[in-house]
Parts: structure tokens; sequence; C-alpha cells
């Protein structure tokens, strides 16, 4: 086909879709606006309600005592050995506070539990957002079957564009090369259409919120 018959049939084309274009059925979504009907309740129940319905734990605190204190609690509940920390904040808090069954080391082979601060909590959504800018990096997260998030309250946002709002604040428009919006356990129904929990992530998920602002 020669270029002036293709130019011809797009032109055709076009001219075709101006005079049959039908009106955009909600012309306010190419704004690049959000539009969310006003919440109830606050946004620190907005989150625990949503992440608590996608099958996640919840844990309010009201500061970094009490976190240690929900935390050594349920390790002996759930009879856990060690838990696997590599944010240098929480290794501090940790040995402050002398818990023997944190575990500082790089070999992460044997994992059992992974322990971890994040970048935000999405509350519309239930999600934690975490990033390879971040200590752990990009194998924490992932190679825990059973992973903590450790949050304060002034890393509640509501939507997910609050919270890319948000990193490219922190990061000067420099973003991680890995974002992970995560929602619940991991689980997948590739299989069969079978629901299986934890195949590529971890199959228990916990967030502790500490009720009071982190300062970086």
């Amino acid at each position: 086909m020669s270029s002036q018959a293709r130019e011809n049939i797009l032109g055709s084309i076009r001219k075709s879709l101006e005079e049959n274009s039908l009106p955009m059925p909600f012309p306010a979504a190419d704004r690049n606006e959000e539009f969310y009907v006003s919440e109830e309740i606050s946004i620190e129940e907005k989150f625990a309600q949503e992440f608590s319905n996608l099958g996640g734990k919840f844990v309010y605190c009201a500061d970094e005592s009490e976190m240690i204190q929900q935390l050594e609690s349920l390790r002996d509940a759930m009879k856990w050995n060690q838990i696997h920390v590599k944010d240098a904040f929480l290794q501090a808090l940790f040995k402050e506070n002398q818990l023997d069954f944190i575990n500082e080391s790089q070999d992460m082979s044997q994992i059992e539990v992974g322990l971890s601060l994040c970048e935000c909590l999405v509350a519309r959504t239930g999600s934690v957002i975490l990033s390879s800018g971040q200590e752990y990096g990009r194998a924490l997260p992932v190679y825990s079957p059973i992973h903590i998030t450790i949050a304060f309250a002034n890393q509640l946002v509501w939507n997910i564009s609050n919270a890319t709002a948000l990193l490219k604040e922190k990061y000067n428009n420099e973003i991680p090369s890995m974002i992970s919006l995560t929602t619940g356990p991991s689980r997948t129904a590739d299989i069969e259409k079978t629901l299986v929990v934890g195949v590529h992530g971890p199959k228990e998920v916990f967030v502790f919120l500490i009720d009071k602002n982190w300062k970086k």
C-alpha cells in the first residue's frame, strides 16, 4: 500500500471519528481529580477496617513502648524464634530495649518473620507502600513468610495519589526503582482457579500503627 493510500484511509478514519464522536460520559474524570464519598470515620479507622477486611492483622499502639510490648506478646503467642530487622532506626530501638529475639544479620536464608518500616499506608485501599529506597531493599518483604510493618500516624494517607506525592517529595522526584503496593497477604488463583495464600510473598501480614508522628 502506498503512503498516499495509507494517508487517505487514516484521514477517512479521523473524519469519521470527529463526525460521530460521543460525549465523554464522565467528563470530570479527565481532569486528573479524585472523587470519593466523604468518610465518616477517621483515616486510622478507615485503614484498619480495609486492611483487616483483606486478611491483614492490625495492631494499634499509643507509642513505641506499647509497640514493643505488643510485639513481645505476639512473638510469645506465635512462638517465633527470631524476627529479622534491617532498618537502623528499629535496630537501635530494639537494642535499647534489649529484645533478644531480633536478628540483624544480612543472611535471610532461614528467615521466619520480617519486620520493617514502610513509606506510607493508604487508608482507602488498606495498602502498605514499600520501596527499594528503604534500608531493607527489595528482598525482606518478599522473602518473609510473615511480614510486620511498623508505621507512624504521619505516614497515613487517604489515596494512592497522596502516596505518590509523598514519595516524590521525599526522594526529590527521584522515585526508587521498585515501589510495592501490598494489599493484604500474597494470594493467587492461577492454579485451577483455587485461591492460594502466600505463593509470591508473605502469607501473613501485620501492621503496628504507632499513634504519634515519626520524626525522620
